[in-house]
Order: structure tokens, then sequence, then C-alpha cells
């Protein structure tokens, strides 16, 4: 009952998410991401360990297919599951379990990947995939956003969409974006409010915040 994004951004090393589905609050359970590390996506009949277990696997070396392969073999329900994953060369590998609502299967892009569940049809992704190699010179967080948007447009999740979220992390260990829409009778919209808000308000703090490289971060020039 969703349909989602991972995507490395060849220019930055960002990795984001974004999601929308007819579930309230999908952003927390759905989306995991580690900077300089890649990006898991978990949905259908969600098991966040496999988005959990998916950045371990990762961080251990191996490339998206791998840790695929290694997943399936954590969940006896690996049928109701849908796991999509970009790596840090940004390599994608998806996975969609034959019990999962119909129509649901994914589609990998360059650097990304979209998949979806109880969607009206595979055009949706299809609509996302454009989207993406359509605005490629654009940030990655508008490039989600867009995705997300023609999916949405295309019809998107059978039962409608309530919530929707954007995921982005750069080269720190907190997210860069980090947008939820919880529940709302038009997500889409919301969003893009939101990411205005984010943008100009969220934003700015977040770039003046401590980093590994500079633990006081703007901090500092202040007490200068």
């Amino acid at each position: 009952m969703t349909f989602s994004i991972v995507a490395r951004c060849p220019r930055t090393g960002q990795f984001g998410i974004a999601a929308a589905t007819a579930m309230p609050a999908v952003g927390k359970l759905l989306t995991h991401a580690a900077a300089g590390v890649g990006a898991v996506a978990t949905q259908a009949r969600i098991n966040p360990y496999l988005g959990i277990d998916g950045l371990a696997l990762l961080r251990e070396g191996c490339d998206a297919d791998q840790v695929i392969e290694r997943l399936k073999s954590t969940d006896p329900c690996m049928s109701q599951r849908q796991v999509a994953v970009v790596d840090a060369q940004g390599r994608t590998a998806c996975w969609t379990g034959d019990q999962c609502l119909p129509w649901s299967g994914c589609i990998e892009g360059d650097g990304f990947c979209v998949q979806g569940n109880r969607l009206t049809g595979r055009n949706v992704l299809e609509a996302v995939v454009d989207a993406l190699n359509c605005t490629q010179v654009l940030p990655l967080v508008e490039r989600l956003m867009e995705g997300l948007a023609a999916g949405d447009a295309m019809g998107g999740d059978r039962h409608g969409e309530s919530s929707a979220t954007i995921y982005i992390v750069d080269r720190e260990e907190y997210p860069l974006w980090d947008i939820r829409v919880d529940h709302h009778r038009e997500p889409m919209t919301e969003l893009r409010r939101l990411h205005g808000v984010f943008e100009r308000e969220v934003l700015p703090e977040l770039l003046g915040m401590p980093t590994r490289d500079n633990p006081a971060g703007a901090a500092e020039e202040d007490s200068i």
C-alpha cells in the first residue's frame, strides 16, 4: 500500500528515500539511510529490521544485490515484504514478495530504484522513473518531491495516500532533510508546503549545527 524511491545523488553523494502511502506515519519505519553508506526502504508488511540490518550489511561492505540476498535469509515472511537498496556506489537492488498486494513491483534506474504495492498499475512507477530522469539537474530533495508527485498524479496507492515522507542524509550522521506528513487529506500538497518551511526555517539551522569535523558548529563563529 505504498510507493517509494531510494536514490543516490551522483553530484553530492547524498542518499535519499521518499515514500507515499495510505497508512498514517509512513516515514519513521520505512526510511533507513546513512551518510556514505547507502539507503534502504522497507514496505508492504513492514519489517523495520530489514532496513536496520540492511544498513549494517552495507557498512560491512556488501553491495546492494548481496544485501537483498542476505536479508532473505533473516525473515521467514519475505513473500510479504518489499525492500529496495541503493549502495555507496549507486548500485541498486529490490525485492517484491509474491504475496504483496497487486499491483506490486519495482523498477531500477541509474542510481535509484522505485517500488510499490497495491498500486493502480505499473504506470505509477513508470511515471516516477520519468520524473526522476527528467530532473537530474535538480537537488535530490526536489527530484524526490517531483517523483512522488508524478506517481500520485498517475493514481498512486489504490486507496489514496494520507502520509508522505522525504528523508535525506548528506555527510553527517543526522539527516539533512527529514520532512514528514503523517496524516493529511492532501499529503503531496502538504509535503511541498513543509518543504518550503523546512528550507526557510530548518535548513539554515541544520547547516550551522556541529559536525564531526567542527564540533562547535556555528557557535564557534558566534563566540569570536
